[in-house]
């Protein structure tokens, strides 16, 4: 029960946080829509959260948080302090001398991950000016990731799930300098928006490094030093880098290629806001609280535990992911034209977005998998099968994007992600099915087929729904009515799909209770 209800917190304030960002991206699109300026902020931004997740959140999360967790089991908090100081101290050093690099060699960076800027010479210089002033913004975030798994491991989520609050926090108030200065769609707009990317990273990682002191974790770098214990991991985070963070590697990938076509870098990055929110509250939460758990569980030999709590994070990853997924995929023009189509978001931008909406939700259960999948791996230093399955899917991806986007345009650049994330989650959940890792237990075998059962059911609610309230979102009908269909809609769902799955077997009401008092 520990699971659910620590996965409860760091999801509830990541709700917090994903709707603070609906806010963000809403004033993003209404002063941005899909203009240059959009384009150039959106790549800025990609750039530090590729690194991020791959250095850190993919590489320390997984290789990292094993290894801290176990010492704190069988050594004590001390001892895995001096751990946790020593990686702190490599990665602050590792960290310097690979921002200064890139920030020095930006217009080659550049060039590299938005060949299609090329040929707009103002786009090109302020994607290049923007991404430096955003780049330090990776050195604070890895470190307060380091700070968010020694937090975790201790049990202790509610400071690390509150801490991407504070970017979406800084960013509605960058959008609110840059209405007192009425600087507009404007390249100054997107500078205002760059610096307080890096305002965020500052004040996310001042949030933890109070959280780490108050939990006797004060982490205070010393003289950079290769021990055995740094070189074990980094020799486990080398692989660690590339499965962690396959996701925004496919989003890179999908980043360089949209490039090339007209307005594609921002229909992407609006689409995949709003599937990232169901991801976020679901699957990375899951997934930040299942690793640590899996780690001190294999530590103490309960096997059987350890089989409990992935069975119990999948069939609960699965409750919500499906039914979001499927609402994503059966009424992408409401949400859009409600969330986004004010300002500079025209009419045509939600045609344009919603497909690739769609096509990013069909990989949603699949990124959501992945979280549960991967810490059976982590949780027993094997990070190297992860790796090879994130090669494939990448290598997946990338032939996906550039077949599909000759056919489809960006569309087919998001369905290609979503088809990578399909091959990657089979290949994890295959392989530790073979190795007698992981069973679907009797009483998730029985709820799964419920589950998939009640969600298309609702799917369908949502279709009839969306044809009834048609008008509510004609271009002369204004944003009360948009947003009075939007909620009708979304209330009708999640009401229909509680007393499907409820009928259905797939979760009782008495349960539903249970976990929301949790």
């Amino acid at each position: 029960m520990s699971l659910l209800k620590s996965a409860a917190t760091v999801g509830g304030l990541t709700l917090v946080s994903r709707v603070l960002g609906f806010v963000r991206d809403q004033l993003i699109a209404f002063v941005l829509g899909t203009s240059f300026v959009a384009e150039a902020f959106f790549v800025a931004q990609r750039f530090p959260n590729l690194f991020r997740a791959l250095f850190a959140e993919g590489a320390f999360n997984n290789a990292f948080v094993p290894l801290f967790a176990k010492r704190v089991e069988g050594e004590g908090e001390a001892k895995a302090r001096d751990f946790a100081i020593e990686v702190f101290s490599f990665l602050l050093a590792w960290l310097v001398a690979f921002s200064a690099v890139a920030m020095i060699a930006m217009p080659i960076v550049i060039y590299v991950i938005a060949p299609g800027f090329k040929a707009d010479g103002e786009k090109f210089q302020l994607a290049v000016d923007l991404t430096r002033i955003c780049f330090p913004y990776l050195l604070f975030m890895s470190l307060t990731a380091l700070q968010s798994g020694v937090l975790n491991s201790l049990n202790r989520f509610t400071a690390a799930a509150a801490a991407p609050i504070l970017l979406n926090v800084v960013m509605i108030a960058s959008n609110v300098v840059a209405w007192l200065l009425a600087t507009g769609n404007t390249p100054e707009t997107g500078y205002i928006f760059a610096w307080g990317i890096f305002a965020s990273g500052v004040a996310q990682y001042a949030l933890l490094a109070i959280a780490c002191r108050r939990a006797g974790m004060r982490l205070l770098p010393r003289w950079p030093r290769l021990t055995p214990d740094v070189k074990h991991v980094i020799k486990l985070s080398i692989p660690g880098i590339i499965s962690g963070g396959v996701m925004q590697i496919n989003l890179v990938v999908a980043t360089m290629i949209a490039t090339t076509l007209p307005g594609a870098v921002a229909f992407l990055y609006y689409a995949d806001r709003l599937y990232q929110l169901p991801l976020g509250v679901i699957g990375v939460a899951i997934g930040v609280v299942l690793l640590p758990d899996l780690s001190r569980k294999l530590r103490a030999g309960n096997e059987a535990g350890a089989l409990n709590s992935q069975n119990r994070a999948l069939e609960l990853s699965m409750f919500l992911t499906l039914p979001a997924a499927i609402a994503l995929m059966a009424i992408p023009n409401p949400i859009i034209h409600t969330v986004f189509e004010h300002g500079a978001f025209t009419r045509a931008d939600t045609f344009a977005v919603a497909p690739a909406l769609l096509a990013f939700a069909s990989g949603l259960p699949a990124f959501s998998l992945t979280k549960v999948f991967q810490p059976g791996f982590y949780a027993r230093e094997d990070t190297r099968t992860p790796m090879r399955f994130a090669v494939i899917s990448v290598i997946v991806n990338v032939i996906g994007s550039i077949l599909l986007s000759l056919v489809l345009g960006h569309v087919g650049i998001a369905m290609a992600t979503s088809l990578a994330a399909w091959v990657n989650t089979i290949l994890l959940g295959v392989t530790l099915s073979r190795r007698g890792l992981f069973t679907l237990d009797e009483r998730c075998r029985r709820r799964l087929p419920r589950i998939v059962a009640a969600a298309l059911a609702m799917g369908a609610l949502l279709l009839a729904g969306a044809w009834a309230l048609e008008g509510n979102y004609a271009e002369s009908a204004g944003f009360l009515a948009a947003a009075w269909g939007l909620a009708v809609l979304v209330a009708g769902g999640v009401v229909g799909y509680f007393v499907l799955a409820h009928a259905t077997g797939a979760m009782r009401f008495s349960e539903v209770k249970s976990m929301l008092k949790r």
